[in-house]
């Protein structure tokens, strides 16, 4: 920041200004230019500096229209501060349609903060991170499940104890799952988070589609939390009705313990009781079946959409719940649930 100015390597984005670029990262084998669309827009208003991505992993789509959408359908004459939109930020994979960068077979997600001549995703990661991620001061980077499974909207956040930025931030989004994980070494939410701008994950749906319904779920709470950081003043913060922060202990990936066809009896989202069957896993003659149950009562936050398995693949991500949680999520399903602040 100078004097409310928003800069970056080649660029400078004056209060009331807002500046559509696209930021070249590296090149091809041709020699011409990869380059990452970024919007900035810069509120008349003083506060602070925000930014959103998407499509790390390349296939991840939801999250592309929530970006494109706060960058270019909200009105920003009441904005105060910076937004710092990338609705494509592993330009590469997306062009292909794949998950990680195509020829250099790596994930951009582990890549971060990057290292200026090193390899060619770190070197992109070093070029985002330097310019758009390192100058904010909080950051919300949208995901979605990787192909073949599905989420339930929720946020994944490091919950420190020692440290109320990230757990504010991760609570002003408004989902009503927090899962508390420092992440992975290289991704995005945790290298940002420790270079001092708080940044939360937040997964919604499958890869290769927008699904609508999510997608304005999550711009809900985007607006949630530009409203709690003051960046939109005159908007209401969310109250999702009841919340869970789920720590590493409380939740569990089910596995299969046979190759076959899955028939799944839950979606994610839904509640699931101790010994309830989950799932069922069958050979091609359905002579043979494997019963899957539930360890716990609890939520399915992540589903298998691809029926087909070996052993040892994932089927659903299930995270346990307490009895006041659980009968908070029927009081709502119900429709009983009172309305009241967090």
């Amino acid at each position: 920041m100078t004097d409310g100015a928003f800069t970056y390597d080649g660029g400078r984005v004056a209060p009331g200004e807002r500046a559509d670029i696209r930021y070249s990262v590296s090149e091809t084998y041709l020699g011409d230019p990869v380059r990452v669309p970024v919007s900035i827009v810069n509120g008349d208003h003083d506060g602070p500096t925000v930014f959103l991505t998407a499509a790390i992993h390349g296939d991840e789509l939801n999250g592309v229209e929530v970006v494109r959408e706060v960058a270019h359908d909200w009105p920003h004459s009441n904005l105060h501060g910076t937004l710092v939109c990338l609705p494509v930020v592993n330009v590469p994979g997306f062009m292909a349609q794949q998950r990680y960068l195509p020829v250099y077979d790596r994930d951009l997600n582990r890549s971060f903060p990057g290292k200026a001549g090193s390899t060619s995703a770190k070197r992109m990661a070093h070029r985002l991170f330097q310019n758009f991620v390192e100058p904010c001061d909080l950051g919300v980077d949208l995901h979605t499940s990787t192909r073949g499974r599905t989420n339930m909207l929720h946020v994944r956040a490091e919950m420190d104890d020692d440290d109320d930025d990230v757990d504010r931030l991760a609570r002003s989004f408004g989902s009503n799952v927090i899962i508390d994980s420092e992440g992975s070494s290289g991704t995005l939410r945790r290298e940002a988070t420790r270079a001092g701008v708080p940044t939360i994950t937040v997964e919604m749906g499958e890869a290769h589609r927008f699904q609508r319904r999510l997608i304005d779920r999550a711009l809900d709470g985007v607006a949630s939390v530009l409203a709690e950081y003051g960046v939109y003043p005159s908007e209401p913060v969310n109250w999702p009705g009841w919340r869970t922060v789920i720590e590493s202990e409380e939740k569990t990936w089910l596995r299969a313990d046979a190759g076959g066809l899955v028939e799944m009896h839950a979606d994610q989202g839904d509640l699931v009781r101790e010994g309830e069957r989950v799932c069922t896993i069958t050979n091609p003659f359905k002579t043979e079946s494997v019963a899957v149950e539930a360890p716990f009562t609890g939520l399915l936050v992540g589903a298998l959409e691809n029926p087909v398995v070996y052993p040892g693949n994932p089927l659903c991500h299930l995270v346990e719940l307490d009895d006041g949680t659980r009968r908070a999520v029927e009081r709502q399903r119900s429709g009983t649930m009172p309305v009241r602040p967090d």
